[in-house]
């Protein structure tokens, strides 16, 4: 299994707690990414992604201008999407839980 597969159900999580931290546009989600290790993710990787939270309203965009060039679209969460971090944080912690016991049996 690629990293990509296990990978394409916890970035949304990854991304809804990126958002949690401040309002932020596209590219600079993908550079936050980066930054946290995740060098596979590009910026057309991301927005179909939020383009779906959106509809899912998850969150929410506006228009704001830039210093340099058109306009960007930040994006914040809604309280649905906050009720959704919250649920796929504990989901994470079960499931890192349950991996990390079977791993420790797996070497004795």
């Amino acid at each position: 299994m690629s990293t990509t597969q296990m990978l394409k159900g916890i970035i949304d999580g990854c991304l809804l707690a990126i958002i949690h931290e401040k309002e932020v546009y596209g590219y600079e989600l993908a550079e936050k990414l980066e930054q946290y290790g995740f060098d596979s993710f590009s910026e057309g990787t991301i927005y179909p992604l939020l383009m779906r939270m959106q509809k899912e309203e998850l969150v929410s965009s506006t228009l704001k201008k830039s210093t340099a060039g058109p306009k960007r679209k930040y994006y914040t969460l809604t309280q649905k999407g906050e009720e959704e971090l919250q649920q796929f944080i504990a989901r994470w912690e079960k499931l890192q839980s349950n991996v990390n016991h079977c791993l420790r049996k797996q070497r004795t």
